[in-house]
């Protein structure tokens, strides 16, 4: 077996067997990782002193019958927006450049508590604001089907160090689907926890009333793993988690405006596979969400251009225009709209919480589109504009409406299926999703 490229879990399991040695694994990492073609444009530092001392002690515990949980002594990778103490996290941006944290974001002190070890900090879309995965100021990771695709963001080296096997999992974020994007395109699970539910302390924000931590890694089991370390929680059960009896609703309507055609086939077709399993499907287009989707310009850039202003206007020139330009959006919406449009979206969200109630999860494509061409992308401004906006349609919603939503493999590549379950029931969406995934794997 190749256990770079084993889920998180089952080497959590190896190490308790005395199959694998955290401090082997930890140099097979970071030996793959300087090997790679790709590895600076993945990693924007590695951490190689951490990661052998955390390795070491894992191994130590190991020894004395004295391990943390499942995952003591599995390497993994952390978002460049997740400070680290001692080492730069950037966010992806020049206007941070050479930034260094004196401690440890929460959830990476969390989680170090539980073993995990730390390989490095992966590079990101600019400052968190775009769904592509491109970033010329500072790297583009590469798309793991294709190298010339977009890797999908802003979660992108996060998600392609765990499909080419450089890390175990990957802790990302989440604005408006930065962690199931980038997972959909590079076939993994992509977990995006409710709002408030993971702490935000020590993490560079985008926009702080969306920013949301989690996991990206090969299963749902991971997912929940991680998860629960994130939280300092246990982990939940998904021993009993089947499709058989799932209460499913397929979102019609704006979902599919404009999609593609390989998400849509393979959305319907994981959609048949589910129904065989048992799973209950039902469809609905409920006009809440056009009405939400449409708060969005009023909500997400006047609070990231209320954060950034300052170091963006004493200079712009360090910002990769299309970036740029999505921050500056926010700069003429009145703060009456944007108070306005708060109140508008609780109301919403209480509509949805009826109308979703009788639902163990709503379904639908990840992400509209495939991955675009990078180089098309870098060279027309216009179609950068059209591609970031409907790529991130979908994941959106679930950010809008405060939800929970996990994305899953459909077995076609790059195209996910999205599940989003109900405001604070993560562990119980984390079930369903793994009964989905045991049917979608078949």
């Amino acid at each position: 077996m190749d256990w770079l490229k084993a889920p998180a879990a089952e080497q959590g399991r190896a190490i308790l067997a005395g199959l694998i040695s955290p401090v082997e694994q930890a140099e097979a990492y970071l030996d793959a990782i300087a090997r790679h073609p790709y590895g600076k444009r993945i990693y924007a530092r590695t951490t190689p002193g951490r990661a052998r001392a955390e390795a070491i002690a894992a191994h130590d515990r190991a020894r004395a019958g004295l391990r943390r949980g499942l995952l003591d002594g599995v390497a993994i990778s952390w978002k460049d927006n997740i400070d680290s103490s001692g080492i730069a996290t950037e966010a992806g941006s020049r206007l941070l450049s050479k930034r260094m944290p004196t401690q440890d974001a929460a959830i990476l002190a969390g989680a170090t508590l539980d073993g995990l070890v730390c390989l490095g900090k992966t590079h990101m879309t600019e400052l968190a604001f775009s769904g592509l995965g491109v970033n010329p100021m500072t790297a583009t990771p590469p798309n793991s089907i294709d190298p010339a695709l977009a890797p999908g963001g802003s979660s992108s080296g996060a998600a392609v160090s765990v499909a080419l096997g450089l890390a175990a999992a990957a802790i990302g974020t989440d604005t408006g689907g930065s962690l199931r994007v980038p997972a959909a395109w590079n076939g993994l699970v992509g977990y995006k926890p409710t709002h408030g539910a993971v702490s935000g302390a020590g993490v560079v924000p985008l926009c702080r009333r969306f920013d949301v931590a989690g996991p990206i890694a090969r299963t749902v089991e991971d997912c929940a793993e991680i998860y629960a370390a994130l939280r300092g929680d246990n982990a939940t059960d998904l021993s009993s988690a089947s499709a058989r009896g799932l209460r499913l609703m397929v979102l019609d309507g704006i979902p599919f405006d404009g999609a593609r055609q390989g998400p849509v086939a393979a959305f319907e077709d994981a959609v048949r596979r589910l129904a065989g399993a048992g799973a209950r499907v039902t469809h609905a287009a409920p006009p809440c969400i056009a009405e939400a989707i449409a708060l969005a310009p009023t909500l997400f850039a006047p609070e990231a251009y209320g954060i950034w202003r300052d170091q963006i206007e004493d200079a712009p020139e360090l910002m990769y225009p299309p970036i740029l330009e999505r921050f500056r959006g926010g700069r003429d919406i009145t703060a009456a709209d944007y108070v306005a449009g708060w109140e508008e979206l609780n109301r919403l969200r209480a509509d949805w919480s009826l109308l979703v109630a009788g639902f163990d999860a709503v379904i639908l494509p990840t992400a509209p589109i495939l991955p675009p061409d990078v180089d098309r992308l870098l060279s027309e401004p216009d179609f950068f504009a059209a591609e970031n906006l409907l790529t991130l349609r979908n994941t959106r919603i679930a950010n809008l409406l405060g939800l929970p939503a996990i994305s899953l493999p459909t077995g076609q590549p790059a195209c996910g299926i999205m599940l989003m379950g109900r405001a604070g029931q993560d562990r119980a969406l984390l079930t369903a999703a793994a009964g989905a995934e045991a049917a979608l794997r078949g």
